[in-house]
Order: structure tokens, then sequence, then C-alpha cells
């Protein structure tokens, strides 16, 4: 009786870890983020926002295009990092990227652009996405974890 308990507990915990709640995304930008009418894709980002999100060579594949998926490098010359979607209102810009390695992830960044300088708002991590319907459907659901700090 003890283990089914235990297994009980167990399975409640992991399940609280992997789905966490968006805390660090301001509500007034959940808000604006919901409209989604506001938002169109776009093929070419701003250098500044490429920048928040490059890999540490400053590099950043288009989708569909050649990236170093692994930790195991065979060409030095390819990015780590690389385009999913992107979206934005003209002010906003929301980000969906993959990054390799021996921790592959799906990442989403929101930044804003003032006065050209590109200015870090959130950064969640997640499953891939196939378009920014899913993305809202993901942040409703508290499929996004943003409970690690941004780093790049």
């Amino acid at each position: 009786m003890k283990r089914v308990g235990l297994s009980i507990l167990l399975l409640v915990a992991v399940q609280s870890f992997s789905f966490a709640d968006v805390t660090k995304l301001p509500i007034d930008t959940q808000r604006l983020l919901q409209e989604a009418s506001r938002f169109h894709a776009m093929n070419v980002l701003p250098g500044g926002i490429i920048a928040l999100c490059a890999d540490h060579n400053g590099r950043f594949a288009d989708p569909g295009g050649m990236w170093q998926a692994t930790d195991v490098i065979s060409d030095k010359t390819l990015p780590t990092k690389r385009l999913i979607w992107a979206v934005t209102d003209g002010d906003y810009y929301v980000v969906h990227y993959e990054s390799g390695g021996r921790a592959h992830g799906y990442h989403v960044l929101v930044a804003r652009l003032e006065d050209s300088k590109a200015q870090f708002v959130w950064h969640g991590v997640g499953n891939k996405l196939k378009d920014y319907s899913a993305f809202l459907n993901a942040l409703q659901s508290g499929e996004l974890d943003d409970s690690r700090d941004y780093y790049h």
C-alpha cells in the first residue's frame, strides 16, 4: 500500500514539474499577445532580435536550414540554433526557435524593438509549436515553462 501511495505522489510531483505556470510574462503583455489578429508572420528578423536568440557565435539558421542539431560537432560553421517561425505586430516580436546540443530544446522569445534596440521581454521553453495559434494555446494551458532564467 505504501508503494501505491508513493507512486501516486511521485506521479503528481513529476506532472507538476512538467507544466509550470507562466509567471514571468507580464499580464498586460499576455493580453496583448492574445490579440492574434495584430500579429503577422515574418521572414526576415531585425538584427537586434536575432542577437537575442542567436547562438554564442551570433549565428541563427533559417527555417529548414542547415544547423548543428546535436552536441557532436560535424561542421563548426553551422549555427547551433534554428528559427522555426516568427511573428510581429511592429512592436513586439515572438520568435520560436530550437537549440541543438545535448539538451535539444524548443524556445519562445518575446522581445520589443524600441529606438531600433531590442529589449528582452520573456522566454519560455516547451514543445515544438506549429504556429502562433499553437503558441497561444500552449501559453494558456501552461505548457510553457518560464521558470528558468534566460541566458544567451
